[in-house]
């Protein structure tokens, strides 16, 4: 299984308005561990960055003046993706962006190329509603280090996003059964699937005196409930004198 976790930082807030992807940050998991695999880089969006947009990633128009256009590094972000599940923490922003780059291009969109999208955001507050689901706050939830992030970082962003991703599903791999593997419990099969011959099985009955106990402890439960006990069949209606 092969799942790309994917960061990106962008001049504003909506594509819609004109706004550009300007970093995009990928990690690789493959079964579930990191293979040290990444992709990196910045993009010279053509067009000026908003400044809030600025103090929230630390990225200039003039940091980018030399960088390539998305259009000089599409087919390289397309490979490296191509037939991946996505991982992405608030995965319509980013996917919205990407989708809208690739338009441009006449390029495929991220739901032909890939195989699928997971919301890291949407699973955090499912996981646990009403709680604070931002990407630190998961950070401080299952104790990864974040205290490089001083500001908002494609690649680093998606680097703390697997550690996160994989802390908030962990356990779901057990829940994966190899067709090769024999379950556990089938009792009866020996090595080589012989049948193999079990020990009697005992039989403790109770005593009188235990018969007694018993008897006492449901007549103490029918007299607290008024008689409303599952083994205690109602009364049979009273019919009405005819008359």
């Amino acid at each position: 299984m092969r799942q790309i976790v994917l960061d990106t930082e962008t001049t504003g807030l909506d594509w819609r308005n004109g706004d550009r992807v300007i970093e995009i940050g990928c990690v690789e998991l493959l079964n579930r561990n990191l293979t040290g695999r990444h992709y990196h880089v910045y993009i010279n969006p053509e067009r000026g960055i908003d400044a809030e947009a600025i103090a929230v990633h630390g990225i200039t128009e003039e940091f980018l003046a030399d960088k390539p256009k998305f259009r000089d590094i599409v087919e390289e972000f397309i490979d490296f993706v191509r037939d991946s599940e996505l991982v992405i923490h608030n995965a319509s922003f980013d996917v919205g962006f990407l989708n809208h780059e690739l338009s441009l291009l006449a390029k495929e969109r991220l739901d032909t190329l890939c195989g699928g999208v997971i919301d890291t955001l949407k699973m955090a507050k499912e996981q646990n509603p009403g709680k604070k689901a931002s990407l630190d706050a998961l950070c401080d939830r299952y104790q990864i280090d974040n205290a490089s992030r001083t500001l908002h970082g494609a690649l680093l962003d998606a680097e703390l996003l697997a550690d996160v991703y994989l802390a908030m599903t962990r356990g779901q791999e057990s829940l994966i059964m190899s067709l090769d593997d024999e379950p556990a419990g089938m009792g009866g099969l020996g090595d080589g699937g012989a049948l193999v011959d079990r020990p009697p099985l005992i039989v403790l009955r109770p005593s009188d005196e235990e018969l007694a106990e018993h008897e006492r402890v449901l007549q103490d439960i029918a007299k607290a409930t008024k008689g409303l006990c599952l083994w205690i069949p109602p009364a049979p209606p009273v019919e009405a004198p005819a008359g």
